[in-house]
């Protein structure tokens, strides 16, 4: 059998107008995983990621942090490991178009709270298709790209170790897939997946089955809980 491992993002700069790039807490994150996978003695033979910056730059992190992966380490880009556009989603539902706060930038509690209060009512319009956000497939399209890395990792190396490196939508739909589980599921998992979490996954060439959701092992014995973010 091989195993999956299936990495969020660290924290990236929500609330700025560059959100698609890590923050020193979101470097941090990766590479605290790559170092608790190093300890391990965890080696890939490859490593898939989505398109963004914040998903590479993560990808980046845990090899600096681990030590023991070779550069010459296979490394492949998948579309379809890439976030869902939330202005897009919320715009479909609301009519109007998010602008972000300034309070946001400061990671105000009740602005944040309210952002993500309207976006789970606005990922569920999507993920029941009553709503379609322009520029993005239907929710069962997403879900389908998002399983079909997956799908890829476990067919090209049934007896090895892959790392996905991806975002919360992606791996909340992954998830939900394999528990078959609703798409409402899929979106309250979606809200709950902390930066620079590990979802694992065992699998054969045939199939893949969910061992462990949303760990952050290399979170859980550090002093700084401001390492532990969700946005």
């Amino acid at each position: 059998m091989g195993i999956i491992y299936v990495v969020r993002h660290g924290q990236a700069a929500f609330g700025t107008e560059h959100y698609d790039r890590l923050t020193e807490i979101g470097f941090t994150q990766a590479r605290l995983l790559g170092a608790y996978l190093g300890r391990r003695n965890i080696r890939f033979d490859a490593v898939f990621t989505g398109t963004l910056r914040r998903q590479i730059e993560t990808a980046r992190g845990i090899f600096e942090g681990h030590g023991g992966l070779a550069s010459p380490l296979l490394q492949e880009t998948f579309p379809g490991l890439d976030e869902y556009k939330p202005e897009a989603v919320i715009l479909a539902h609301t009519g109007s178009v998010p602008v972000p706060a300034l309070a946001a930038v400061k990671r105000d509690p009740i602005v944040v709270r309210e952002h993500f209060r309207v976006l789970r009512e606005a990922l569920l319009a999507w993920a029941e298709e009553r709503t379609k956000p322009e520029g993005m497939p239907l929710w069962r399209a997403f879900q389908d790209a998002a399983v079909a890395a997956v799908v890829e990792a476990r067919q090209r190396f049934p007896e090895g170790n892959v790392l996905i490196v991806s975002s919360g939508g992606p791996i909340a739909a992954i998830v939900a897939a394999a528990l078959n589980a609703p798409p409402a599921a899929a979106v309250d998992l979606n809200l709950r997946i902390r930066n620079s979490s590990l979802t694992e996954f065992v699998a054969t060439p045939r199939r893949h089955h969910l061992v462990s959701y949303n760990a952050v092992p290399h979170l859980d014995a550090n002093p700084d809980p401001t390492l532990v973010t969700y946005a």
